[in-house]
């Protein structure tokens, strides 16, 4: 491994996973967060660090020569707080920046999350510092809820159309990540971190079915349709931050829709050496 490794945004469920896999790597991972008491059964080196407040991320990042810079989780924000930490980054000798983004960015993508990540790898080109952008499907874990409600409903209601996408494990995305890390010859490269395969919500029905024993209907509707559905299901037409959240998971439905998440590669067994886990595969370790 050529130099320490920072994971930052270490105490989410990525973060987690990353710094896991960096030990039983044998690495000494730097993890910090604005949570560090979170992390701290990791037994590694934690930092005081938050994307909201930029004065924190120099001290926080000093010493690492490669880092993680897991996506924020405040959309209205987090293009400046990203850009806060590319800059801090480069400040204190940071050599190169793993940056997790999304599948297909670039405008017109309508998945809410697109804009901010496009900025960010902007920004990232445009930093001096090497980077590297691993630009992650859709967490296959995203999809238990949704397939425990199809199950019992007997219905999978949404609005994906005939979109296919590669939905991938978050344990696949932390081994990417490791792997970028503690590899070589990754700098300047944009990866498509997906799942092994293409799967249309009329498919993602069938599975539910089998999982389930249980027959599952595929019920496609429009987008109005699918934010009151979710909205209801969320808290009700009243509330502001339940109809936020529908808007949010139906513009991942509109981006599947149209073709933005139709992505498979082999860029899981390619850089980790081991066939990404089907959805499947999740979902029958929990469901």
């Amino acid at each position: 491994m050529d130099g320490r490794p920072l994971v930052s945004g270490a105490s989410g469920q990525l973060g987690r996973l990353t710094a896991k896999l960096l030990l039983a790597a044998g690495g000494e991972p730097i993890l910090v967060t604005r949570t560090p008491e979170a992390v701290a059964d990791l037994g590694c080196e934690t930092r005081f660090g938050d994307y909201g407040e930029p004065n924190s991320l120099r001290d926080a990042y000093a010493g690492a020569e490669r880092l993680l810079l897991i996506s924020g989780s405040d959309l209205e924000t987090r293009t400046e707080q990203h850009r806060a930490a590319i800059e801090a980054a480069a400040a204190v000798g940071v050599r190169h920046v793993v940056y997790t983004s999304g599948l297909n960015p670039e405008p017109p993508n309508p998945a809410v999350t697109s804009p901010s990540h496009h900025a960010t790898e902007q920004a990232l080109g445009a930093s001096g510092v090497a980077w590297t952008v691993l630009r992650d499907s859709l967490y296959s874990e995203y999809q238990v809820p949704e397939a425990a409600q199809a199950i019992a409903a007997g219905t999978l209601t949404h609005n994906r159309g005939d979109g296919q996408i590669a939905y991938v494990s978050r344990e696949d995305c932390a081994a990417v990540a490791v792997a970028v890390l503690t590899g070589l010859g990754h700098e300047g490269r944009v990866y498509d971190v997906t799942g092994p395969e293409l799967l249309t919500a009329r498919e993602l029905a069938a599975l539910y079915a089998e999982l389930g024993a249980r027959e599952v209907r595929d019920d496609a509707v429009d987008d109005d349709a699918f934010i009151e559905l979710l909205t209801g299901a969320f808290g009700g037409s009243g509330d502001e931050h339940a109809r936020y959240g529908a808007e949010l998971v139906a513009s991942f439905g509109r981006s599947i829709r149209e073709g933005y998440m139709a992505s498979r590669s082999d860029v899981v067994e390619r850089l980790t050496g081991r066939p990404p886990r089907t959805l499947r595969s999740v979902l029958e370790a929990v469901l």
